[in-house]
């Protein structure tokens, strides 16, 4: 039975209890607030960097990208220009298709055994929906975040908050404190995409069995700060104003501990602080490595270029001339034919 991910969600609520009782309890206010941020921004940049020039360094001595579609060979065979490029511009749009599309989780299948025990493969839309639906919320919600750090705020934050405030619930007001200006629907988005891909994996047996805490932990993290954020934003109202100044006074290198600010707020940022400090060093870096790996970022030209490998080193070859002359007497007496008689 896996139970990693009660580890980790045992991780997450003590992390939550460590920033609440740090403000409420120990008044710990300027090491939550102020320390904790610029430690994590500093691992993130130095995590980030070390991974990114890490891979940039590694050599890749052939082509190996992964492909799903006819490679170019004859002229009268069409080639899939997309799946398998043999140019930068096919690379290109591959990468495209991949990074804003998740093009290859789109083709993703799910086998299952029939009531004849006849393995069968299905098509499996829904994680590609609610990956989509998690990765474009995530960062509508980062994006209009950009807001605290900016005075005015930047033209496309205002108009992103603008779009993704849309829909309004006013008829909800009375009961949840809801209306304006509006309800985001990126969070609502962002939290129940992760509670499906979640869910996928504590209840399907397959995902289940070769899940690692370390596939729980950012999940049951990220659902902590998508959780009070939401609690912050219409139940546990803050000073939205003190926020702000706070927000900008950490970007200027000028903070000031915020006053009149809840300990959700604390709980929120400190959540955020983990997150950004183990991006780098956790599975969350493919948004990072996807851009440098070799499966994807290759075009396969194996067949019209012949590549090197820069590891090879020159070697004392032996020529069969060279062998036959060593062994001619030999080969002969053994009835071998032989090019040379003498």
């Amino acid at each position: 039975m896996n139970l990693n991910y009660l580890f980790s969600f045992t991780v997450v609520v003590a992390l939550a209890m460590i920033a609440w009782a740090g403000i409420d309890v120990w008044g710990l206010n300027g090491l939550f607030c102020i320390a904790v941020p610029y430690v994590a921004a500093i691992l993130f940049i130095i995590g980030f960097a070390k991974k990114v020039l890490g891979w940039a360094d590694s050599y890749v001595p052939f082509r190996i990208p992964t492909t799903c579609g006819q490679e170019k060979s004859l002229p009268w065979i069409k080639q899939n220009k997309i799946d398998n490029p043999s140019t930068t511009t096919g690379v290109v749009m591959r990468m495209f298709f991949e990074i804003v599309l998740f093009r290859s989780l789109f083709r993703n299948t799910k086998a299952k055994f029939k009531d004849n025990y006849r393995l069968s493969y299905r098509w499996e839309i829904f994680l590609w929906v609610a990956a989509l639906a998690f990765h474009y919320a995530f960062a509508v919600v980062v994006l209009r975040h950009l807001r605290f750090f900016f005075e005015p705020v930047p033209q496309f934050v205002q108009l992103l908050e603008k779009a993704d405030s849309f829909f309004r619930f006013e008829f909800f007001a009375p009961f949840f404190k809801i209306g304006l200006p509006g309800v985001y629907l990126s969070g609502f988005v962002l939290l129940g995409a992760l509670l499906f891909l979640l869910g996928r994996r504590i209840f399907l047996g397959q995902v289940r069995y070769v899940s690692l805490a370390s596939d729980y932990f950012p999940l049951f993290l990220i659902i902590g700060i998508a959780a009070s954020g939401i609690l912050m934003r219409y139940f546990a109202k803050v000073d939205v104003i003190a926020i702000k100044e706070f927000a900008m006074g950490l970007a200027s290198l000028h903070p000031k501990v915020p006053e009149g600010v809840g300990a959700i707020f604390y709980v929120h940022l400190f959540l955020v602080s983990v997150l950004v400090a183990y991006f780098p060093y956790s599975k969350l870096m493919h948004a990072g490595g996807i851009f440098l790996s070799p499966t994807r970022n290759l075009a396969n030209n194996n067949r019209e270029k012949r590549h090197i490998n820069p590891w090879n080193y020159s070697v004392k070859t032996h020529t069969y001339e060279e062998y036959e002359e060593e062994f001619r007497e030999k080969m002969i007496e053994a009835g071998i034919p032989v090019e040379k008689e003498q």
